[in-house]
């Protein structure tokens, strides 16, 4: 396979990372609410002139599948991102970047939960490893201190979020629609925005300045129009489960990027906690073979592949 077509889903996870230490730069430049709510409207103004001709034509297989989209907008780009602002006030970039990367095994979990898919062995063994290393992460090195709460806020939003985005990944591919990627896409973003606005009109609302003007065009433009785009070429070319391997870079990507830009340092339990969520990951990656294989025919018909 020409090694070109490593290209998308590697810069794909790059920008995301970036992202990761957007959200650290918009503390105290413009509130969660806001840039969550801005960054999503940007990204509707820049697609519209490009997409709406092909949301007119399919307006009524939307109309149908209308709440089916509302709740992927809800979960991947409301809850996911949403969260992900409110989480970077009481956590380190460093530390977004190695829970986001939960989100692959996060997302076998909860398909052998939604989609009845088999266990693997791979998915339990990597499941309890991963496990491990989100107590070490959390618990700053002392997994005995989560026995006193002593979680930041910050980091449990986090994992909150990556749950809300691997639940979006497999409600994505158990629902079939009759909609092209583009137009699926730009129908979860409205209701993202839907749902974004009343915290938004709730305040605070900051307004748009020099300081955080950046900000919001990098989330709304590169980090959710670009990244899109990429991500749908990468899964085309390569195969979606290849494609999410790349996520595994991120916490190494935020790490580097968060000591560029934001001077963070990276202790002994990052480097714990971020191997074995790593190596976690990768085994429920690899060691696919599954441990039953009675649940195969139960798997919805119309599973969208």
């Amino acid at each position: 396979m020409p090694l070109i077509y490593f290209l998308p889903p590697l810069a794909t996870v790059l920008i995301w990372s970036g992202n990761m230490t957007i959200n650290q730069l918009s503390v105290g430049a413009i509130a969660p609410s806001s840039i969550a709510f801005l960054r999503w409207l940007l990204a509707l103004a820049v697609m519209t002139p490009f997409v709406l001709p092909a949301v007119i034509r399919h307006r009524d297989e939307i109309r149908r599948q209308w709440p089916k989209l509302a709740l992927l907008g809800l979960l991947g780009m409301g809850l996911w991102q949403g969260l992900a602002y409110v989480a970077a006030e009481t956590t380190t970039a460093t530390n977004m970047g190695i829970l986001a990367a939960m989100v692959p095994l996060l997302t076998v979990l909860l398909s052998a939960l939604i989609l009845r898919e088999p266990p693997t062995l791979g998915g339990i063994l990597g499941g309890v490893l991963a496990f491990v290393g989100v107590t070490v992460l959390l618990g700053r090195g002392n997994p005995l201190s989560l026995l006193h709460l002593q979680v930041a806020l910050g980091d449990a939003l986090m994992v909150v979020a990556a749950t809300c985005y691997a639940l979006y990944g497999v409600m994505l591919k158990r629902w079939s629609m009759n909609l092209p990627p583009w137009v699926m896409l730009y129908a979860q973003v409205c209701f993202a925005v839907l749902f974004l606005l009343p915290p938004y009109l709730m305040g605070p609302m900051t307004p748009i300045d020099s300081q955080n003007i950046g900000l919001i065009v990098y989330a709304g433009i590169p980090a959710s129009v670009i990244t899109t785009f990429l991500w749908m070429r990468a899964v085309r070319q390569i195969g979606a489960n290849q494609s999410s391997i790349f996520i595994n870079l991120m916490p190494l990507f935020s790490a580097i990027i968060a000591m560029i830009f934001l001077g963070e340092r990276v202790a002994g339990f990052h480097f714990a906690g971020g191997l074995l969520i790593l190596a976690g990951v990768i085994m429920a990656q690899t060691l696919t073979r599954p441990l039953a294989r009675g649940l195969t025919s139960d798997k919805p018909s119309n599973a969208q592949q």
